[in-house]
């Protein structure tokens, strides 16, 4: 068997996505073509070591590039070779950059939304109001929607994780539109003799008629049939992740918006307006299903970040001053409303925007006619 056959079937045996699939086959064949098709047997720890630093002194790549190449080669040589890669904690480590990421602001939001349609603003209004990645987005599946509850489960994200979300109930009634042009689409392919859905792990084995339920069945699915690279069945797959991208970027240009705005910027959005209507980390962290809390505290450096957010404590102390002079009591502060409460009035309002932005647009182009 050929060296990349051995390293796909030892990622299979460990159930990894198809994305890491490729990804680690990829950097295992740039690392044999690095030291010109020399077999990884036949090397360890130095060249390793030479491959690595190259690709942070030679390519300039991210931290995370380099991580990524590393975990690969490291992949092949425990589990396919069955071989210590040896000691490379030598190598000279890309630099990782402290960036802050891009989020919008409220207005921003709603004018990027108003520049989208169908089921693409659909799509970015889940982001945004659930806080979910791309491919947490792009994967859900009819049974992860419970309107009872009005809950979201977002199945296996990062590190594997589950966790829930809030259904915002002013989406309630497009995902239920949604969710029919689904249906419609799978009898469709039922009655064409397909209508099977990629099931995780040994599922497919063990329930063999489960890849045709409906509530396997994809939330946002491709508009075609397509063959399974692992299993070659016909299957309809989700939808493809660059398509949101796109419409994104599109809907960015045409709103005018001067930032480099991305799918990841909705999330981002997300976090950093519950952070800004004064909710507490830890509930925002569960949210977006980050293990470490540190990583959430860089929204706070966002919300935070300028004099101009700085509430200077002689504000309360002029109020109190003003309430000794008129005599009147300190008023207590107000209660805290829930997260899904807040974000609740929060989306209504963006939706509220969207529809003048949109009315707004239809007036000029009815007095331009």
């Amino acid at each position: 068997m050929k060296l990349l056959d051995q390293l796909r079937a030892a990622i299979r045996l460990r159930h990894y996505s198809i994305r890491t699939e490729r990804t680690y086959c990829d950097w295992v064949k740039r690392y044999c073509h690095y030291h010109n098709l020399r077999h990884p047997r036949e090397m360890g720890a130095p060249e390793i070591n030479q491959y690595l630093t190259h690709l942070a002194t030679d390519r300039n790549v991210a931290v995370s590039t380099q991580n990524q190449a590393c975990c690969a080669i490291v992949f092949l040589y425990k589990h396919v070779l069955g071989k210590d890669p040896g000691d490379f904690s030598d190598v000279i480590r890309a630099k990782r950059p402290k960036k802050l990421p891009v989020v919008l602001s409220l207005d921003e939001t709603a004018r990027l939304l108003s520049h989208m349609t169908g089921t693409k603003r659909v799509m970015a209004e889940l982001m945004y109001a659930t806080g979910a990645r791309i491919i947490e987005l792009i994967r859900l599946r009819v049974k992860d929607i419970d309107f009872e509850r009005n809950l979201i489960t977002i199945r296996e994200g990062k590190n594997a994780k589950d966790r829930t979300v809030p259904l915002p109930s002013e989406l309630a009634e497009d995902l239920r539109q949604q969710l029919a042009e689904t249906k419609a689409l799978h009898d469709k392919d039922l009655a064409e003799g397909f209508g099977e859905v990629y099931l995780p792990h040994a599922l497919e084995k063990k329930y063999p008629n489960a890849a045709k339920e409906w509530c396997w069945q994809y939330l946002f699915p491709s508009v075609k049939r397509s063959i399974d690279p692992r299993s070659g069945k016909e299957r309809r797959h989700h939808v493809y992740e660059k398509v949101l991208q796109k419409a994104i970027r599109d809907a960015t240009r045409a709103a005018e918006i001067p930032k480099m705005v991305h799918a990841h910027s909705l999330r981002h959005s997300f976090a950093t307006h519950l952070l800004e209507e004064g909710h507490d980390i830890r509930t925002v962290q569960e949210l977006l299903g980050h293990s470490d809390v540190r990583t959430t505290q860089i929204y706070t450096h966002v919300t935070l970040q300028g004099a101009q957010a700085v509430r200077t404590p002689l504000t309360r102390a002029r109020a109190a001053m003003q309430n000794m002079e008129t005599g009147a009591p300190e008023p207590a502060p107000p209660e805290q409303p829930s997260v899904a409460e807040a974000f609740g009035l929060a989306f209504t309002l963006l939706r509220q925007k969207i529809a003048t932005l949109i009315e707004g647009r239809g007036k000029d182009c009815a007095v331009s006619q």
